[in-house]
């Protein structure tokens, strides 16, 4: 099965077909730096370092850029309230998303564009607009005229009327069209700003992304991605300037959108009240644990957030965990001369299918939520063959649970699961530590039958959502 993938340019799943054999360029919208990141972030770029995940795995050589537009009147606002300069507020939350993604495992982008470098290649490409006649020229502000384009509505699949009807458009008598956008803006007062052939100005929010993909990856580049809130007007204004500047299409050949976060379905969003950044949700949950219930539905589908929801993705992850921690012990076993007995044929086969079934999920545009599907079923399968080796039934197994424990992280690897980076391990291992201690002072305080202070350790853990369990082989601990 080839690899499919959602064009919303189409309408239709599409058979992916790169601009180069092997390799992919890639672009995805990046965020307006002038707050914390929310969960309708993380949505997005976790989503994206799946799909740049999974088509490295199939073999292709990914070349990723994504902008900051930091310049924006959002920025200047802000930075007016804080009394500070615009670009050194973006700056504060550029190193805010990458402390956030960071933590959310999300691999960085190779070239992270911004605004204010590129200013002189945006004036450049309005330039030529203007000159074309796609766009003109009012007090300062320049406008790209969209009756210049005709295919302009080809992307949301709506008419001029429609998106006029729909859309919240200023009042502005001199433009030509109430759905002209700005490419470039007069600055007001005290703004910052930058020169240019019309006047003291800067970019419009649609034109930043325009020039940088065309700088970065050239005309007809393979994927633009981004939130599905982008397909209108940013990522249609987007096409039309564009391929109106080349003079030809396509500007990308796949448009993939994600769907949104939402919070008792409806988006989530400040004006609504339920909004939730990155930072406040890791503060109950782990990273993984987040990353986990993003990406277990469809990319597509709208995923409705609730502690609840999350509660139930962490109970899946910690399923998942458990497998690798019952493989562990036999990651390193070696082939042995029988291991070709019954069970191990059926474990190989089971592995090989379930391979090819986590496989063909990603290849259907990239179902992650049957993908996890498929996880579950190796991992249900894996560990009944575990119990079979650990009981001493059947030791020829161990070589094949050794293929198993492979498979099983280098597929959950492709969805970015289970990848600490050293600086965790790092932390991992003096938290394991210090947890040894812990349980070896409650240990002596149980053999001196000091029950208060054992319940008191047990209880102030219990807290911290972590849970001690006693057995006749010792206590062991782990998190809710």
């Amino acid at each position: 099965m080839s690899l499919k993938v959602y064009n919303t340019l189409s309408k239709e799943k599409e058979e992916f077909q790169t601009r180069e054999p092997g390799k992919v360029s890639l672009y995805v919208c990046g965020v307006t730096p002038y707050d914390y990141c929310h969960l309708g972030h993380a949505r997005v770029y976790i989503t994206w370092d799946v799909i740049r995940r999974y088509l490295e795995y199939r073999g292709y050589e990914v070349y990723q850029v994504q902008n900051f537009t930091d310049v924006d009147d959002k920025i200047i606002r802000k930075a007016a309230e804080e009394g500070c300069q615009p670009v050194a507020l973006a700056q504060k939350f550029i190193d805010e998303y990458f402390v956030d993604m960071d933590r959310l495992g999300v691999q960085r982008a190779h070239v992270y564009p911004k605004v204010t470098k590129h200013i002189a290649e945006i004036i450049q490409m309005v330039e030529k607009l203007v000159a074309e006649g796609h766009a003109y020229v009012v007090d300062g502000d320049v406008y790209f005229a969209i009756d210049s384009f005709a295919d302009y509505g080809k992307l949301s699949g709506r008419s001029l009327e429609d998106m006029q009807a729909g859309a919240r458009v200023e009042v502005d008598e001199r433009k030509r069209h109430p759905m002209d956008f700005a490419l470039w803006k007069k600055a007001k007062e005290g703004e910052i700003a930058w020169d240019s052939p019309w006047g003291p100005g800067r970019p419009g929010w649609h034109i930043e992304c325009s020039v940088m993909s065309l700088k970065y990856l050239g005309e007809g580049f393979d994927i633009h991605g981004g939130g599905a809130d982008l397909v209108f007007p940013h990522h249609e204004n987007e096409i039309a300037q564009s391929e109106a500047y080349l003079g030809k299409g396509p500007f990308s050949r796949y448009w993939i959108h994600n769907g949104f976060v939402t919070v008792n379905e409806e988006k989530m969003s400040k004006s609504l009240g339920n909004f939730s950044t990155i930072k406040q949700v890791l503060q109950r949950y782990s990273p993984e644990v987040l990353r986990f219930f993003l990406i277990s539905v469809h990319y597509r589908s709208p995923i409705d957030f609730s502690p609840d929801k999350l509660d139930e993705a962490q109970k899946g992850l910690e399923r998942l965990k458990n497998v690798l921690e019952r493989l562990a012990p036999f990651a390193n076993q070696q082939s042995e001369q029988n291991d070709n007995s019954l069970e191990a044929k059926e474990l190989l086969e089971l592995l090989a299918k379930r391979k090819k079934e986590f496989i063909q999920a990603m290849d259907d545009d990239f179902n992650t939520a049957l993908a996890i599907g498929a996880l579950f079923e190796l991992g249900r399968d894996l560990n009944r063959y575990v119990n079979l080796a650990a009981n001493g039934e059947k030791t020829e197994l161990k070589a094949v649970l050794a293929q198993g424990n492979q498979l099983f992280k280098e597929l959950t690897g492709v969805l970015g699961l289970f990848q600490q980076t050293a600086s965790q391990d790092d932390q991992s291992e003096l938290v394991n530590g210090l947890m040894s201690l812990i349980l070896q002072i409650r240990q002596e305080a149980r053999a001196k039958k000091d029950w208060a202070t054992a319940d008191q350790i047990r209880d102030a853990l219990k807290e911290l959502e972590i849970v001690i369990e006693d057995s006749p082989q010792g206590a062991k601990w782990k998190r809710k």
